[in-house]
């Protein structure tokens, strides 16, 4: 305990001295002064760019680091190459543990959960209904084969032995009919 280590780290033509002391808060801070960014960028390309569990690999690497601290190779190749190990143990570790465990789902409400309900489409076909009686029987007809059928105008036309035309202006009035009866009961 308390023991001095130095190690030598080259900056551009200089060498720089870390110093690192053994079980205490100063390794962590040197350790993530010295290696922090690298180890940053490095764990955010394992794990996928996700930042959060990026951050988590790189404290939970140096936290390692700071328990190990009397067993650490102080040269820093040694640290770095040792550090990088950790962090990409950490992140096969997490991605073998989300494949075990199954995926964290936040509990919904039960008044947020949609329950399929038929009474809103039943209610408007009763609407639909009541205002196709409102229409002329040529006109409901004419309705009824081009689109509840789905024919073209020539077809109901030759269907019902009448003028193309005579089955356009009967949907033409038809469809107008149906927009006020429609608008009237909201």
């Amino acid at each position: 305990m308390g023991r001095h280590t130095r190690a030598l780290r080259s900056v551009g033509d200089q060498e720089a001295v870390v110093e690192l002391r053994d079980g205490s808060d100063d390794l962590a801070k040197a350790l993530y002064q010295e290696f922090g960014g690298a180890l940053m960028a490095f764990a955010l390309r394992l794990t996928g760019h996700d930042r959060q569990w990026a951050e988590d690999v790189v404290q939970e690497t140096l936290i390692k680091a700071w328990r190990n601290a009397d067993k650490l190779d102080r040269q820093p190749e040694m640290l770095r190459a040792w550090l990088f190990t950790v962090a990409r143990r950490t992140v096969i570790d997490g991605w073998r543990s989300r494949s075990v465990r199954p995926q964290e789902l936040e509990e919904i409400e039960s008044d947020a959960i949609a329950v399929s309900d038929e009474s809103d489409r039943t209610l408007a076909a009763m609407i639909v209904y009541e205002a196709l009686q409102g229409l002329s029987p040529e006109q409901r007809e004419a309705i009824q084969q081009t689109y509840l059928r789905d024919r073209t105008v020539n077809e109901v036309a030759a269907t019902l032995g009448v003028p193309p035309g005579t089955v356009k202006s009967r949907i033409h009035h038809a469809v107008r009919a149906l927009r006020r009866a429609l608008r009237e009961r909201g």
